[in-house]
């Protein structure tokens, strides 16, 4: 990946500016390291330094507020004639950007090209802003257009570039390393909407009065807390697990599950009777007996549409909807991929479980007759239309933002398996932000030639050394590890190897790793296998 090489000047302009203008999350140290280690693409440095102008362009009006403006200032030429002339070489050089940078890869310029013609095949080695530079290069200089809208049945079916040191999903790595993805991803989705020319503003918050316990109408965090109490470790709400179970206990093949709702009087019956005896008590425990199943369904949309902050955040929520305005599927997927990074780890699961919930809904849809479509249209407006924004808009606006958003919804349940993973981009750049530190502390250290330790501190057999040929996985030395100690009470598919150490802190490998490459890539990991920790 082509790294821009700043000067120590634009370092400090940087360090100094980009705080407050553009990534608020980020403290001073973690920015100033960034542009140390070099890390960020063009298409990220472009965006972080367009931010820096718009930063300084605003100081000096606010220092300038009370001058008489010049003339030449009021009467500028628009900024669309200044920029015809530059528009050709502008479009030439972002394109030879792009193979120049494949090239510092070793990738030839056939690969660039591959980017954009392999439309069903997602690759994640190079960053998506990049990706998008060139396809929007190269579709001004043919003059073609491309349309983001397709039926269901049309929809492309994406894969991943299988890689051989593994694909690493969301829950994989350690929260340490998931805090730097979560910084990276930041600046590249930022990157990829300026490609497109989407200005993203801010959603503004809209102040709403918050219960703070009960079920409906509080806030996701306050909900697992008061969940965390009764079961530790409870990552998606126990009313909405409750309510999905209870859905699908009465089975999914009824006709209209999710569009028919329940009776308003009924509910609004149900609704109290949840809130004073779902975790039992003096009230008694809730009958879920009673429950009809079109009731159920109408109170997980209440649960979702009732919460004061929407499910995809409010500082996200634009981005999301942004997501429509993007040229092409793919780079729709692309874009939502970063987005659901960026969730915080409480919304993020509790979508997880919503989408994978959704899917099950639409395999029967043979007898409830519930497409992907209709559940998109459906759950649309419940995860968009929060309690907060819903009572600032008019009818026609949400119904026009019901139409525009059913087809993020779309997406997100049907690419779920590739949204929930981590780019291999990203992985290389946190690599190589680990690998500063590490050489930083002088604490690499030589591994033994040809062979790993595969450590197992949980069990009776605590280590045993493994030879790496070309076709060893993860998976092998899983098997090879339960052969030798028989003790081993655990389940295999509870058993993971863990890359440990090195320029990762901590990743659960795919079973298809090979480990081999994956040794070269990280030479001084540590290799652990213990239970699943998710």
């Amino acid at each position: 990946m082509s790294l821009l090489h700043f000067t120590s000047s634009s370092e400090h302009k940087l360090y100094c500016l980009l705080m407050p203008c553009f990534i608020p999350a980020y403290t001073s140290e973690n920015v100033f390291g960034f542009l140390k280690k070099r890390i960020l693409t063009h298409a990220s440095v472009a965006a972080v330094e367009r931010r820096v102008t718009s930063l300084q362009q605003t100081l000096l009006r606010r220092r300038n507020r009370h001058c008489v403006p010049d003339v030449r200032d009021i009467f500028t030429p628009p900024e669309k004639v200044r920029g015809c002339a530059r528009t050709h070489t502008h479009t030439h050089t972002h394109t030879l950007r792009l193979i120049i940078l494949c090239q510092h890869q070793r990738v030839s310029e056939s690969t660039v090209n591959y980017i954009y013609k392999a439309e069903t095949e997602l690759n994640v080695e190079v960053a998506f802003s990049e990706q998008a530079l060139t396809y929007r290069d190269n579709h001004q200089r043919l003059k073609v257009t491309a349309s983001s809208n397709s039926p269901d049945d049309k929809l492309p079916n994406f894969k991943l570039l299988r890689d051989k040191t593994g694909q690493t999903r969301i829950g994989d790595l350690s929260p340490l390393d998931m805090k730097k993805v979560r910084r990276l991803v930041l600046v590249e989705s930022t990157a990829l909407f300026d490609t497109a020319g989407i200005d993203l503003k801010a959603h503004k918050a809209v102040k709403v009065k918050t219960k703070e316990s009960g079920l409906f109408g509080v806030p996701l965090v306050t909900l697992l807390d008061q969940d965390q109490r009764q079961a530790a470790g409870t990552k998606v709400p126990l009313i909405l697990q409750r309510l999905i179970s209870h859905i699908e206990k009465e089975g999914l093949d009824t006709e209209g599950l999710l569009r028919i709702p329940g009776a308003a009087i009924r509910l609004k019956s149900l609704c109290q009777d949840l809130e004073s005896s779902f975790w039992g008590g003096h009230n008694g425990v809730f009958d879920w007996q009673q429950l009809k199943q079109h009731d159920a369904a109408s109170l997980l949309k209440m649960l979702i549409r009732e919460l004061p902050h929407p499910l995809l955040t409010v500082e996200y929520l634009n981005a999301f909807i942004a997501v429509n305005k993007l040229p092409t599927k793919k780079q729709q997927l692309q874009a939502l991929n970063l987005l659901v990074l960026l969730l915080p780890e409480a919304n993020r699961d509790t979508l997880k479980a919503l989408v994978e919930f959704f899917k099950r809904v639409i395999d029967h849809q043979a007898k409830n007759k519930m497409t992907l479509n209709n559940v998109s249209v459906v759950m649309a407006p419940n995860i968009f239309m929060f309690k907060g924004f819903r009572s600032k808009v008019t009818e026609q606006q949400e119904f026009s933002m019901a139409t525009s958003t059913a087809n993020i919804v779309r997406l997100l349940i049907r690419y779920q398996n590739l949204l929930w993973t981590i780019p291999k981009f990203i992985m290389t750049q946190v690599r190589h932000q680990n690998m500063e530190s590490l050489r930083k502390q002088n604490k690499e250290r030589e591994s033994s030639q040809g062979f790993i330790r595969v450590q197992a501190p949980q069990f009776s057999k605590v280590s045993m050394a493994v030879q790496l040929t070309e076709e060893l996985q993860a998976a092998d030395v899983l098997t090879r590890f339960l052969s030798q100690d028989s003790s081993v009470a655990v389940k295999r598919e509870e058993l993971c190897l863990y890359e440990t150490g090195g320029n990762i802190k901590e990743r659960c490998l795919d079973g298809e790793t090979y480990m081999k490459d994956l040794f070269q890539v990280n030479p001084t990991a540590e290799w652990v296998i213990r239970a699943v920790q998710r």
